[in-house]
């Protein structure tokens, strides 16, 4: 369990996150706010709390046990650049530098950035891509987890279906996805672009281990993962989010998918944020 003082960190941490996505959104004009600021939570406590990064295994002989994880939905970048600075893959600095001429933080992430895995961001197939390090992972006897994040409306991709028939037949209990069930993607709401109802009852109909969360609560999210490396058999962790969460005038409001703020926006946003 968390002590109160990690909580708060936490949530400091994650206070930090949405200040650094409005930035860097606004300093670019490009980018990806309303999924960034909903997983916020999912990615800082995964980071900071659960999973054993490229840092903490840095010169270590035991490197290639290091847990890896996935960004299948690449546009939210922001996030796992803010993320990412926060544990060490890189100075803050670099943050500044998003999306612009000779980065190495472009709008999704690559494989030249430290701590990246695997190049992402075309929707649908983080999923599939999880399942192949997941079996080699499991071929070598190795005790590394693989976690994949996931927007909900990418789990209207066929590919991704077929990815959860694969990790439940390979029983690839070392897999465990993510989904940050917002309800929105760039055209509306997911029930009505493609209905995704009963989510869960789909993924345990396909084998998977479903758990269910709020995805803005620091311990259930803690206690999601930490529960699902102990799973025999692989998890999906359905968590329930706000797009655009923390920021008033953003939430829920789909608009706000692939928007850049001008100057009133940027500075309201911020004052939000304090």
């Amino acid at each position: 369990m968390l002590t109160e003082s990690e909580i708060k960190e936490l949530e400091n941490l994650c206070k930090e996150s949405r200040r650094n996505i409005i930035d860097m959104v606004y300093s670019a004009q490009s980018g990806h706010i309303g999924g960034s600021l909903s997983a916020t939570e999912l990615l800082t406590v995964l980071y900071h709390k659960c999973m054993n990064n490229v840092v903490k295994w840095k010169n270590s002989p035991d490197f290639d046990k290091r847990d890896r994880f996935i960004l299948s939905k690449g546009h939210i970048s922001p996030l796992l650049y803010s993320v990412m600075s926060q544990v060490g893959y890189f100075d803050k600095k670099e943050l500044k530098t998003f999306r612009k001429l000779g980065t190495i933080l472009q709008g999704h992430p690559m494989v030249y950035i430290p701590g990246v895995e695997i190049g992402t961001g075309s929707l649908g197939q983080g999923l599939s891509f999880a399942c192949g390090i997941a079996m080699a992972l499991k071929l070598d006897k190795n005790p590394a987890h693989v976690f994949v994040m996931l927007g909900d409306g990418e789990m209207q991709e066929g590919n991704v279906w077929e990815a959860l028939m694969q990790g439940s037949h390979r029983n690839l209990d070392n897999l465990i996805a993510i989904v940050d069930r917002n309800m929105l993607q760039i055209d509306g709401n997911t029930e009505d672009v493609m209905s995704l109802e009963n989510l869960s009852d789909k993924l345990t109909a396909f084998g998977w281990n479903v758990i269910e969360i709020d995805g803005h609560n620091i311990p259930e999210i803690y206690s999601a993962y930490e529960t699902a490396k102990l799973a025999s058999k692989p998890t999906v962790i359905v968590a329930k989010t706000i797009k655009g969460k923390g920021v008033s005038f953003m939430e829920n409001n789909p608009g706000w998918h692939g928007t850049a703020p001008k100057e009133p926006d940027y500075l309201r946003a911020m004052e939000e944020l304090k």
